[in-house]
């Protein structure tokens, strides 16, 4: 008897609150200050230019979602682009300004929280404050009512994320991975010549700077950097394309005239070549020539007679005839040692051996 008396005065108390408060929600919502007040910030210059910022900018992120469509474009291999590249040249290229600065001031704030506040321990902590306040009601109304409160603030059915958006977000995640793989390939392998240089001195610099820069610091540069040479490019294109042409012409004439150089001292030692070749191709004919001459003197000597005489030529050796020569012995000496005076006689031109005296 004593709880169902407790539980109708709690009940009675909480509808009169209840009551009270919407009665003076009431009459502050109908009173003719707040009416005045509202009437001049809905229809003032003030809600007229926040409507017409809000509206601008609604349009724009709603443009950038509709941009994520495969581009025509396929890189060099013919493969197709992702939808991303639509999506990223749309954001970088300043074509919704709105959304643009949106998405790169709050990159920049997601660093600086990321390097400034403890994000992390602050989700502990409210995590850890929310499980505490349920339990806690829980055990409360479980203690003093009877019937756990938490039931009240518990949802009469659990979210579940659908498969059709899980598949989704799967897909899209697929998109945005094969995004990256795609452009490293494209600048490794110097599809875009420019692209390949920018990114050649973006990691030079980055080398450099990781030395004495923190993490967050080259992550800082290496974002505005992304986000605001579009805009500079954009906002002096005249400028910036005349003195590329420029720098263009000039690099071009320079490359036309080193071109013609090397074509110059190329065609003169081709010409040079050309007549040393011509010079050893000659020299070495004649040798071959002469090499043919002598090889064919033996068979002319061979059809000369064998007494022929010799001829020679004024200035020449005196030739020889048969006859100078000594005859060989036809006979093996009679005894076993000869001596030198006997060997000197034998070898006297055209005489016959001679006794000793």
């Amino acid at each position: 008897m004593t709880d169902n008396s407790t539980n109708g005065s709690l009940q009675n108390t909480k509808d009169a609150l209840y009551d009270n408060t919407q009665a003076a929600a009431g009459y502050v919502q109908n009173h003719p200050a707040t009416q005045n007040v509202r009437q001049t910030v809905s229809n003032g210059p003030v809600a007229e230019t926040v409507k017409d910022q809000h509206a601008k900018t609604t349009s724009e992120f709603q443009n950038l979602a509709d941009s994520r469509a495969p581009p025509n474009q396929s890189t060099a291999t013919g493969q197709p682009l992702t939808h991303y590249h639509s999506f990223f040249y749309n954001l970088l290229s300043w074509e919704n300004p709105r959304a643009t600065s949106i998405a790169f001031l709050s990159t920049v704030f997601f660093i600086f929280a990321t390097r400034y506040l403890p994000a992390l321990r602050w989700s502990f902590k409210i995590l850890s404050y929310a499980l505490g306040l349920t339990a806690s009601a829980e055990l409360a109304g479980k203690l003093v009512l009877g019937n756990g409160l938490a039931r009240v603030i518990r949802p009469k059915k659990y979210y579940t994320i659908p498969r059709e958006t899980l598949e989704a977000s799967l897909e899209d995640v697929e998109q945005l991975i094969n995004f990256f793989v795609i452009e490293f390939q494209r600048i490794l392998f110097a599809e875009n010549v420019t692209a390949t240089a920018a990114a050649f001195f973006a990691a030079l610099i980055s080398y450099w700077l990781i030395k004495f820069t923190p993490l967050w610091g080259l992550t800082l540069i290496a974002t505005s950097t992304l986000y605001l040479t579009p805009l500079i490019y954009k906002s002096n294109k005249e400028f910036i394309d005349a003195h590329l042409e420029n720098a263009s012409n000039v690099v071009n004439s320079q490359a036309n005239q080193m071109k013609d150089l090397t074509a110059h001292h190329v065609g003169r030692y081709s010409e040079t070549a050309k007549q040393y070749a011509g010079d050893y191709t000659a020299k070495a004919q004649n040798y071959i020539g002469g090499a043919r001459g002598r090889s064919t003197s033996p068979e002319t000597s061979n059809s000369t007679p064998a007494n022929a005489p010799l001829k020679s030529e004024p200035g020449d050796a005196p030739a020889y005839q048969p006859s100078d020569f000594p005859h060989a012995p036809k006979q093996e000496p009679t005894s076993g040692v000869t001596s030198h005076q006997e060997q000197y006689q034998n070898s006297e031109f055209g005489g016959q051996a001679q006794p000793a005296t």
